[in-house]
C-alpha cells in the first residue's frame, strides 16, 4: 500500500513529555515522518514513548546520531531549551531545522540565532503531565505561533509553517517580543491568579469547608494551578518582566472592580461589556469527530479510495459515523474514520487491514 510522501525522513524530538509526545503522535498518525527518534535524560520517560508509539527510537545522550536529523523539536522544559539546543547543535547537519515548543520566545531565539532554528510555541496543553497524558488531538486546530526575526532561514520557516499545518495546528507569524507580550497576559498572569486564588482558599480557616462549596467556576478559574509547578514556575520566570507590567495592569483593573461594588450601574455596564468580549473568543474544536473510536489510515493517490474503504468496513458489517481528510500531499494522503463504539473500531481496523490500508490508532 503506498503511504503518503513523508514531510521528513527522520524527526527528532527532544523531550517527550506532554507536548513532544503528542507531537510525536500526530506524526505518527498523519505519516509526517519515516522516523520518529526520541531523545529525553528519563530512561521511564523514553520507554513509556516507546510503548505508545511516540517514537520508534530512543538515545539517552547526544551524538553522531542526530547527523540523521531533517527536523529537531525542541520539548523540554523552557528554562533548559536554549542550552538543549546548543548541545545538540555540534552533531546536527547545516541543512537541518530546529524548533522549539517554548511559552517564551525571546531569549531562546535570541540565544538560538547561530543555528537553523525558527521559534514556535504551540498555544496548547493540559493539566495532565507527562507522555502517558500526550494525544495529538490537543494540537488540533490550536493555534501554533511561529516567531521568525530577521535572521531567520526562510525555508526553514516554510518547512517549520507546513509541518505545523499537517499536525492540524494553525500557524501564526508574530515578532518574539511582541508573542512574550501577549502570552503574559492571556497564559502566565492567568496562571498566577490561579496560584494566587487557590492559596487564598487554602489559607483560610474554613479551608475543608471552603472546598466543599467551590463550584465549577472556581475550578475552572483555578485548572491550570494542577499543571506541573516545575515547568510553570519556569515559565513565568522566564517572562517576568512582562508578566510584572501584566500584573501591575491586573490590579489595577481589581482596584477598579472594587470601587464599583458602590455603583451597581456601572458594574452591569461593565459586565455587559466584558460579556462581549468574553463571548467573541474564538471557539477551538480540538478534534472534528469523536475522540474514541477513531483510526486514521494512509491513502494513495487514485480514484475510487474512498469507495474502496467504505466497501471493506461495510463487509465487515460495521458503521463509519464520519469521515475526515487530515491531510492530502504527493503520493497520497491521511483519512480519520470514527466508529460507533470500540468493538466498530477493531472490526473495521482489522478489514481495512485486511484490504491492504495501513491503519494507525488514534489516542
Amino acid at each position: 500500500m503506498t503511504r503518503p510522501s513523508a514531510l521528513f525522513d527522520t524527526i527528532v524530538l527532544a523531550g517527550v513529555g506532554l507536548i513532544g509526545g503528542s507531537v510525536g503522535l500526530g506524526i505518527h498518525q498523519r505519516f509526517l515522518a519515516k522516523r520518529v527518534v526520541g531523545f529525553d535524560r528519563d530512561p521511564a520517560a523514553l520507554d513509556a514513548a516507546r510503548g505508545m508509539g511516540v517514537i520508534d527510537e530512543a538515545h539517552f545522550a547526544p551524538g553522531p546520531w542526530l547527523a540523521e536529523a531533517d527536523l529537531v523539536v525542541l520539548a523540554a522544559p523552557v528554562r533548559s531549551l536554549t542550552q538543549l539546543g546548543l548541545e545538540l547543535a555540534p552533531y546536527l547537519r547545516t541543512d537541518c531545522v530546529v524548533t522549539d515548543v517554548g511559552s517564551v520566545k525571546r531569549e531562546i531565539v535570541t540565544g538560538l540565532e547561530r543555528i537553523r532554528f525558527v521559534g514556535g510555541h504551540p498555544m496548547a496543553g493540559s493539566e495532565g503531565v507527562g507522555v502517558q497524558n500526550a494525544d495529538a488531538a490537543l494540537l488540533e486546530n490550536a493555534v501554533w505561533v511561529l516567531t521568525p526575526t530577521d535572521d531567520t532561514d526562510p525555508e526553514a520557516l516554510d518547512q517549520v509553517e507546513d509541518f505545523v499545518e499537517h499536525l492540524g495546528a494553525r500557524p501564526l507569524r508574530i515578532d518574539p517580543d511582541q508573542h512574550d507580550r501577549l502570552v503574559a497576559s492571556v497564559s502566565h498572569v492567568p496562571y498566577l491568579v490561579a496560584v494566587a486564588l487557590t492559596e487564598l482558599v487554602a489559607q483560610d480557616e474554613d479551608r475543608e469547608l471552603m472546598m466543599l462549596l467551590a463550584a465549577g467556576g472556581f475550578r475552572d478559574l483555578t485548572r491550570v494551578a494542577s499543571g506541573n509547578p516545575q515547568m510553570s514556575r519556569d515559565m513565568v520566570v522566564g517572562n517576568r518582566e512582562a508578566i510584572r507590567r501584566g500584573l501591575r495592569s491586573f490590579v489595577a483593573q481589581l482596584e477598579l472592580l472594587a470601587g464599583q461594588l458602590d455603583e451597581p450601574d456601572r458594574l452591569l455596564e461593565r459586565a455587559e461589556s466584558v460579556k462581549r468580549t468574553r463571548d467573541g473568543i474564538p471557539v477551538v474544536r480540538r478534534s472534528l469527530l469523536p475522540a474514541r473510536f477513531e483510526v486514521v489510515l494512509a491513502v494513495p493517490d487514485r480514484p475510487g479510495e474512498l469507495a474502496r474503504i467504505t466497501q471493506a468496513v461495510g463487509a465487515a458489517g460495521v458503521n463509519i459515523r464520519d469521515i475526515e481528510v487530515l491531510s492530502i500531499r504527493e503520493a497520497g494522503g491521511a483519512l480519520r474514520l470514527a466508529f460507533d463504539n470500540e468493538e466498530g473500531m477493531r472490526l473495521g481496523s482489522a478489514a481495512l487491514r485486511a484490504a491492504g490500508y495501513e491503519v494507525q490508532s488514534e489516542r
